[in-house]
């Protein structure tokens, strides 16, 4: 029996087994983003060489003033918030209205976590197609970036959103504590957040992120000579590494949770028995009923004390909430995919331990997505880098996405 497999019936089956032909890009799009890596480059260059740490008050007034005019000058209304203490610089909103119905809120930070004269020691320099200098990518390229999509949208006369916010934060790097009232109060005005932070070295998009907390644990014991009447006192330090040992298995590996002890502190002398002691453990966390666990538990749990007489205090600190994975984000990480396959390229969707600014967005109810700045790695050391090569697909990708988030509502 002889089989004949005709043309149309070839392209059926290769269909099933590969899947649908990615759409042809944008072509004109491409190339304004082709061409606007020139200037989003010059402009990363002039925030990278400019300081600006969490409390660099100084230097963060100074990206700003950039950054504001260059908002202006796209007609957008920009706004300065001031952030409370230990962040005292400002938050910048800029605001372009549009004649659609979409809401869409943009966010970076302005801050890094680099010290005042890192910027002068190590200027944007770009080697081996590779962009480095401190902060370029966290996230300095991601302001960079949400500024040239902008003025892509404008050069093109593209208009079908309500508004479009770009959100700059001062302090997230110090867990945005001058900024979270405004990101919450901002991101509840929008229907969708777009984080820019850096893309993951995987060509990746982050699409959940774990909350984060602090655990505080006191001791307070009584001191004494430790050679002559050590009996005579209460080792707080003794009594603390108990309960590090002991507390220290309050994660869940199966459920995302991680309770880490990262910062011990007791004594004066070597000769004495401390009577304070304290320690310090970084909670990650998938979902907000964790938090509630971790806490009952850590309350119950440290009152088995080995150290008679000796008193324990405990505390939860609730900083970021999580990011859930959930159908709406999906739904935008989809959409970011099916853009991103259009360059021929496949976008990778990640989880990540680390808090960020789209997790408060979250928190607020709004569906949100990060890591749509340029891709990069070794983000908070001195060999933080972004690729080159990244910049304009990047840029092609976030304008898409923008563009086809505003024609769905």
């Amino acid at each position: 029996m002889r089989f004949i497999i005709r043309p149309p019936l070839v392209a059926a089956l290769c269909a099933a087994l590969l899947g649908p032909a990615a759409a042809e890009p944008d072509k004109a799009l491409l190339d304004k983003a082709e061409a606007m890596k020139g200037p989003t480059l010059s402009l990363l260059k002039t925030l990278v060489d400019q300081d600006s740490g969490s409390t660099d008050e100084a230097g963060l007034s100074a990206v700003a003033a950039v950054v504001a005019d260059e908002l202006k000058e796209l007609g957008a209304k920009v706004e300065a918030h001031r952030a409370a203490a230990p962040g005292k610089a400002e938050n910048l909103v800029a605001t372009v209205e549009g004649t659609g119905k979409a809401r869409i809120l943009l966010m970076a930070h302005m801050d890094t976590v680099f010290r005042e004269g890192d910027a002068a020691k190590r200027p944007f320099r770009i080697e081996n197609g590779r962009l480095y200098g401190p902060g370029v990518v966290d996230d300095k390229g991601g302001i960079a970036l949400g500024i040239s999509a902008l003025k892509i949208l404008n050069e093109i006369g593209f208009k079908d959103f309500a508004s479009l916010t770009l959100l700059l934060n001062s302090s997230e790097e110090i867990g945005s504590p001058g900024s979270r009232a405004l990101i919450e109060e901002t991101a509840k005005a929008h229907d969708v957040a777009l984080n820019l932070e850096p893309g993951r070295p995987a060509d990746g998009l982050v699409t959940f992120r774990k909350g984060s907390g602090r655990a505080y644990v006191t001791v307070k014991g009584k001191s004494a000579h430790a050679g002559v009447a050590p009996e005579s006192g209460r080792n707080a330090a003794a009594e603390l590494a108990h309960q590090v040992l002991q507390l220290g298995g309050l994660g869940d590996k199966d459920k995302g949770t991680s309770f880490n002890f990262t910062v011990l502190k007791a004594g004066t002398a070597s000769n004495i028995i401390p009577e304070d002691a304290e320690a310090i453990a970084d909670v990650r966390v998938r979902t907000a009923d964790e938090f509630d666990r971790v806490e009952k538990d850590l309350k119950e749990k440290s009152q088995e004390k080995a150290v008679p007489d000796s008193t324990v205090r405990v505390r939860l600190e609730r900083n970021f909430p999580p990011m859930p994975k959930n159908d709406r984000t999906d739904a935008l990480a989809e959409k970011a995919q099916a853009i991103y396959g259009e360059l021929g390229r496949k976008l990778t969707l990640e989880g990540s331990g680390g808090a960020a600014d789209s997790s408060i967005a979250a928190g607020a109810g709004v569906p949100a997505i990060d890591g749509l700045g340029i891709v990069g790695g070794e983000i908070h050391t001195p060999n933080e880098y972004g690729e080159e090569a990244s910049v304009a697909p990047r840029l092609y990708l976030l304008t898409r996405l923008i563009m086809e988030t505003a024609k769905a509502k």
